[in-house]
């Protein structure tokens, strides 16, 4: 395989976690492969004449808590120095997060492959992408109506609401039939009833964890990331306090995984979570999933080594 230039946009590298960045194994992957790496952040894309520039800066990575990369010194390429581009950036998904997914539509136009697809990045709301699949979900509405919901909370009694850009477990909430705060979490969630947000039939299976499936180039990782609520929470993300156990994946949840990845390798979208309950669909993440660092520690596998591989064979067709 040729040498490759990787460009990665991401947040700020000094902010991320060592012990646990899936982004920073990814790195890792691409210097050990003898590909060039370079960082930048959405800030650092810009139009001049219609073309894509990027104020990148090449970086070395260590497996070093102590000092775990190095940023040479930044200049101004045109987009086509690179190769790949990876699409990192972390949620929230908001006006800057769509910009530069535009931007990076510039960067495909021109040749370069990014992962994941920009215009997929945009076109698949993390929850109602998961929709398209609503066989495979817990029973679910959404709606800005608050007597759409009342009505789905009286039909089953026990519901999770969760705004539609959330991340990390922000703004999900757990409503019963009797519960005494329905108006004012709706009135808040859909801001006065003027902005959907859905709402799920509850999963006990939660107790077991909310799984987090890594499909990887169309290929489902047989192992998963297990987050499991602590201390009476209801919510399993890592953020939100959960526990992280890996296993492997029950027949069940393959199953279901199996039947999301082929939809996904024909979006572009070659780095997804699935986020499962009880084998039901809750969400799949295609901004920046996580999780890989997990599973590699606890069943050896080298998820991310995987994906750059993957990426080289997708080059290596063209």
């Amino acid at each position: 395989m040729k040498k490759l230039n990787f460009l990665v946009v991401m947040d700020d590298i000094a902010t991320i976690n060592y012990k646990k960045d899936s982004t920073l194994a990814m790195m890792w992957a691409i210097r050990e492969r003898g590909h060039g790496l370079y960082y930048c952040g959405i800030h650092d894309l810009w139009l001049n004449l219609g073309e894509l520039y990027v104020d990148s800066q090449p970086v070395e990575v260590f497996k070093n808590p102590e000092k775990f990369y190095e940023l040479g010194e930044k200049s101004t390429v045109k987009v086509t120095e690179f190769d790949v581009i990876l699409m990192r950036k972390d949620p929230p998904f908001d006006m800057n997060f769509i910009y530069a997914t535009y931007l990076l539509d510039k960067a495909k136009a021109a040749g370069v492959l990014v992962v994941n697809d920009p215009s997929s990045i945009r076109d698949c709301n993390e929850k109602l992408f998961a929709t398209w699949f609503s066989e495979e979900m817990s029973e679910t509405i959404v709606t800005a109506k608050q007597a759409h919901i009342r009505e789905f909370i009286k039909q089953h009694g026990d519901v999770i609401v969760k705004p539609l850009d959330g991340m990390g477990g922000m703004g999900i909430f757990r409503l019963t039939a009797d519960s005494p705060n329905i108006g004012s979490t709706l009135e808040m969630l859909t801001q006065m009833q003027t902005l959907p947000i859905m709402a799920q039939k509850y999963l006990p299976a939660i107790k077991e964890g909310d799984k987090r499936v890594l499909i990887v180039g169309g290929q489902v990782v047989p192992y998963c990331l297990a987050r499991i609520p602590q201390g009476g929470e209801t919510r399993g993300n890592l953020a939100a306090g959960g526990r992280g156990v890996a296993m492997p994946l029950s027949d069940a949840e393959r199953a279901v995984a199996e039947k999301v990845a082929p939809i996904l390798l024909e979006k572009g979208l070659y780095f997804v979570g699935l986020d499962l309950i009880g084998a039901k669909i809750t969400e799949i993440n295609v901004t920046s999933p996580t999780c890989v660092r997990e599973i590699d520690d606890q069943f050896g596998t080298q998820i991310a080594v995987d994906f750059i591989g993957f990426v080289e064979s997708l080059l290596a067709q063209s």
